[in-house]
């Protein structure tokens, strides 16, 4: 593969298209979101055989796919300048389209990720080039074919069958303006220094360790109830899964069995019959970290309330651990089917357990009192946090992570203005 004629055609295009008006632009995305789901079967199909999601899950992610398409290709145009009043006859703030956008994104949501990076992007006026994951080229390419199909002028969107080796020769072409990437803390590292080397703009969405809290004046059967299905969606390969439950002492005994009842509801089977709800998870080797990290929580006092069981390369019966302060397994990311448990006395341990991490993506805090979930709204340290609910990403709404877990904004209008230069204009005309 030549990058340079990839990059080189990509530019021409955003010459190009970075003059088509905003509202030509959403035609075209009405075209897509059609298109994508149109052939939604096949493209569900292509998910599951590339990394094994359940059918069900697979369908569901092309139809948040194209909802989100349809959101942006409805929404208000908040690129027009915006006028403020100074002294000067013309003082207005101007938002131009930057260029050409690398998208680094990852396996466990093939569409999704992709999709939701890319056309805010290109609705701002970019163009967009791709390196998905390797388990999913196929995916990537598919991706691609449906912007044609939809109308969208050739080489807006270029799925790159590369090796992480050539990001470094993107990010260095001055052509490219800028660089998304959703995956673990190190890529994200990785890809930030070389983007800060070269000055280009960079999102980062990282890994997540999210707290799934439950107080004891809360609905919490329905946590109990909505609690697995948070944690082991997708074989529990999401960044903002729920990945440790932290209870109130005082429903625990209450709140356990519940929990484990539905848990064991998720077991293994094969992910193209509608009805499975867990299945293998991704590569064997993801796998093996995830077996490796089981055995060090445990070699570190974590205690066995599930046993997380090997069935095959890939695959695990889920399982749940007891977690308490200090256990160095609270420091990394678990990726797979096992869930942590944690108990806490009151508000203030519970919130000190839910922070003590280098990670920030989204809580969900389950509670009756009003002033009970605004405390925790005020202190806990994540883009995101959800009351009376499971943490999930929504169209409508920003997206992103504090500390370890990235930043910068994805979704919402906030996404359309992220890879933009803001311009001021000022002075007498």
């Amino acid at each position: 593969m030549n990058l340079s004629n990839n990059i080189n055609s990509a530019q021409k295009t955003f010459l190009e298209w970075r003059k088509v008006p905003f509202a030509e632009r959403q035609k075209l995305l009405l075209k897509l979101a059609d298109a994508l789901e149109k052939d939604k079967a096949k493209f569900a199909n292509l998910i599951t055989t590339e990394m094994h999601k359940p059918i069900s899950q697979s369908i569901a992610e092309i139809e948040k796919s194209a909802g989100m398409i349809r959101y942006y290709a409805n929404a208000e145009n908040v690129l027009k300048p915006e006028k403020i009043k100074t002294e000067f006859e013309v003082s207005e703030v101007h938002y131009d389209a930057l260029g050409i956008i690398l998208g680094v994104m990852p396996w466990n949501f093939p569409f999704w990720q992709v999709l939701r990076f890319a056309v805010p992007a290109i609705l701002a006026g970019n163009v967009v080039l791709l390196k998905h994951a390797s388990i999913c080229f196929e995916s990537g390419d598919a991706i691609e074919k449906v912007f044609e199909d939809a109308g969208f002028p050739k080489y807006i969107f270029q799925n790159l069958r590369i090796g992480h080796e050539e990001i470094k020769d993107i990010l260095e072409n001055p052509f490219v303006r800028g660089v998304s990437l959703t995956g673990s803390e190190k890529a994200g590292a990785n890809v930030a220094a070389l983007a800060g080397k070269n000055i280009k703009k960079s999102v980062l969405e990282l890994g997540g360790s999210d707290a799934f809290i439950v107080l004891e004046d809360s609905d919490f059967e329905k946590a109990a109830k909505d609690g697995p299905l948070a944690k082991l969606s997708n074989t529990g390969q999401i960044c903002n899964a729920a990945k440790r439950f932290i209870i109130h002492e005082k429903i625990e005994k209450d709140f356990l069995p519940l929990f484990i009842e539905e848990y064991n509801s998720f077991q293994p089977a094969d992910p193209f019959k509608k009805e499975t709800k867990l299945s293998k998870m991704a590569r064997p080797d993801l796998a093996d970290e995830l077996e490796s990290q089981y055995k060090k929580a445990l070699k570190n006092g974590a205690e066995v309330i599930l046993a997380l069981e090997r069935i095959s390369e890939s695959e695990f019966r889920p399982g749940i651990i007891l977690v308490k302060e200090g256990n160095p397994i609270l420091q990394e990311e678990l990726f797979g089917p096992l869930a942590m448990l944690m108990v806490g006395k009151d508000d203030e341990e519970i919130l000190k357990l839910a922070n003590d991490i280098p990670f920030g993506l989204g809580n969900s805090v389950w509670t009756k009192d009003k002033k009970r979930a605004q405390f925790f709204i005020d202190n806990l340290e994540s883009g995101t946090v959800s009351i009376n609910k499971s943490t999930s990403s929504d169209a409508r709404l920003p997206f992103g992570g504090a500390k370890s877990s990235g930043y910068g904004v994805e979704l919402s209008l906030l996404a359309i203005k992220e890879f933009t230069q803001i311009k001021t204009v000022v002075g007498n005309i």
